[in-house]
């Protein structure tokens, strides 16, 4: 059964043809949302997808799929073009004439409820991450905001419980999460001499212990986590001096750029500020085509989020690798007490006492089973193809009450 009280997953049989409109504010990012538009066309559903003009990743990837994708006529900023933006969104989606919207990310969740005021429109918001829901001033706007939303799937059950907070019933806000494809993110997805290939191409020793950080840089925000950045950056540079001083033998790799000029102006700041320049025990790589070989070269995984959804630990588990996650937002979600380790957010000390414990089962080989471990709760619990059936499930649930 769905979250909702409908029939399970991948159930075309009895269920109408929907017209659906999927909105993202991202053409780049976003591409968990690749699985459950493949899914609800699966099932027989007719799916365009509206995004910001321009080329990008995801666009390119839809329109290789054969998915329609639409220029957004709202491009999603603030300024005195706000109400015409908006007009004219609402033009495009009422010439869509679309049974259900589903939009993923606060900005395309603000976009769409004010553009759909009034049309016959079941609205499904999606929630990729909940860090907004760390600021006041959002959780205030949110507690009138969701109230637009026929359904609030939430992407871990820590945002579900935020919105429950704001007043949102448990029916109205069930938990789909975003999952991982376990095939592509495989320990045998990749060659055997991955490991010893990335390494050597990187300058990183073969025998050394190697800590794996990805995610983009994003830049620190005023109204949430007192101007830091959210991904938790600071945390583990600061964490790794400490931790590389007692182990000379151990290295960090981070992989990712900033997330735009600011979010690469923060990861410049982060360079100078702990010397990854002049440090050889550092290597932050800024974008690789693929990154399964970076999780196939490490032995433990580092998310120190200041709140963050599942995300890099469930690709990490999937790949086998286990995870040192902060006890914010969704990420104690992806691993268990046997699979990896929870530390407190924004606690160098506690993540230096974790790398000390993951340490300590690589060098008496018990690292390796909780990689295994951590593959069989991804498998469980992440799976990409059972979480965009869940999805699916909820949103053909939704179009078919009655208002």
């Amino acid at each position: 059964m769905s979250a909702l009280g409908g029939p399970g997953p991948g159930h075309p049989l009895g269920v109408r043809r929907l017209r659906i409109a999927v909105l993202v504010k991202t053409n780049a990012g976003g591409m968990w949302l690749l699985p459950q538009v493949e899914e609800l066309r699966h099932r027989g559903h007719e799916v365009t997808v509206v995004l910001p003009r321009g080329a990008g990743r995801l666009t390119d990837e839809l329109e290789h799929r054969g998915f329609e994708v639409l220029a957004s006529p709202f491009d999603f900023t603030m300024g005195r073009y706000v109400p015409i933006g908006l007009l004219r969104l609402r033009a495009l989606l009422r010439r869509l004439r679309p049974d259900v919207v589903q939009y993923h990310l606060i900005a395309s969740a603000y976009a769409v409820r004010l553009a759909t005021l009034g049309l016959p429109v079941r609205r499904v918001h999606m929630v990729a991450g909940p860090a907004y829901l760390e600021s006041r001033l959002v959780r205030s706007v949110e507690r009138l905001m969701w109230r637009l939303d026929d359904v609030v799937i939430c992407g871990c059950r820590y945002a579900s419980a935020r919105y429950g907070e704001l007043g949102c019933p448990p029916q109205r806000r069930p938990v789909a999460v975003y999952g991982v494809d376990t095939d592509a993110f495989s320990p045998d997805a990749t060659r055997p001499d991955q490991r010893a290939k990335l390494r050597a191409e990187l300058g990183i020793d073969q025998g050394a212990f190697l800590a794996v950080m990805v995610s983009y840089v994003y830049p620190p925000k005023r109204l949430v986590h007192s101007g830091r950045g959210v991904k938790g950056h600071d945390v583990l540079l600061a964490a790794w001096r400490t931790f590389h001083r007692r182990h000379p033998d151990a290295h960090l790799l981070l992989v990712g750029g900033g997330w735009t000029a600011a979010g690469e102006s923060y990861r410049r700041q982060l360079g100078e500020r702990f010397g990854v320049a002049d440090d050889p025990a550092v290597t932050w790589v800024e974008s690789v085509p693929d990154v399964r070989p970076c999780y196939a070269a490490a032995d433990v995984s580092v998310s120190p989020s200041l709140c963050d959804s599942p995300g890099a630990a469930v690709e990490a588990g999937s790949m086998g690798v286990p995870s040192i996650v902060s006890a914010a937002g969704g990420l104690p979600e992806a691993v268990t007490e046997r699979s990896g380790w929870v530390v407190p957010p924004a606690d160098p000390t506690a993540l230096v006492d974790a790398l000390e414990t993951a340490y300590r089962g690589w060098v008496n080989g018990t690292l390796t089973l909780r990689g295994r471990l951590a593959r069989q709760h991804v498998l469980a619990s992440f799976d990409d193809l059972r979480a965009a059936a869940e999805v699916a499930d909820i949103v053909e649930d939704v179009a078919a009450r009655r208002r």
